[in-house]
């Protein structure tokens, strides 16, 4: 079964898209572009390093992503390069970076929601765009069409 743009549109998948992306990357310590460009990542299944360079391609500029990436432990070898049948290594998202993405599609599709306790990073009532952001997680909870 194909899906096409109506179906998604019915799904209301984007609509708290930004929310919940702001959430994930604040409560995971990366960036807009690092967990984008995971998610591109993880549907590929098994890339090689040059993978990632293209994938990288419509990003900003961030030399140390690769290395911050890996050794922060959502990039990992899959298949090691020998020097003598395998020319380059292979490398896979890591198990914590496939539970983030199937958490993030979970709370989309409405499955979950956004964690509000007082031990979450995200809902703390710091600054004003913590308050924003708060009420924003409210509505977006309430919000039973999503």
């Amino acid at each position: 079964m194909r899906l096409d743009a109506s179906d998604i549109k019915e799904l209301n998948l984007l609509k708290y898209y930004r929310l919940i992306r702001k959430w994930a990357c604040k409560t995971n310590n990366l960036k807009d572009a690092d967990l984008e460009l995971l998610i591109y990542l993880d549907c590929k299944g098994h890339f090689t390093r040059n993978d990632f360079i293209e994938g990288v391609y419509t990003y900003s500029w961030d030399k140390p992503r690769w290395e911050r990436l890996r050794k922060n432990g959502w990039i990992e070898t899959w298949r090691r390069r020998n020097r003598t049948t395998m020319k380059y290594s292979v490398y896979k998202t890591s198990f914590k970076c496939k539970q983030l993405i199937k958490r993030i599609y979970r709370i989309m599709l409405g499955e979950e929601d956004l964690p509000t306790s007082d031990r979450s990073v995200f809902y703390k009532n710091k600054s004003y765009t913590d308050k924003v952001y708060n009420k924003a997680i409210d509505d977006m909870i309430k919000d039973k069409q999503r």
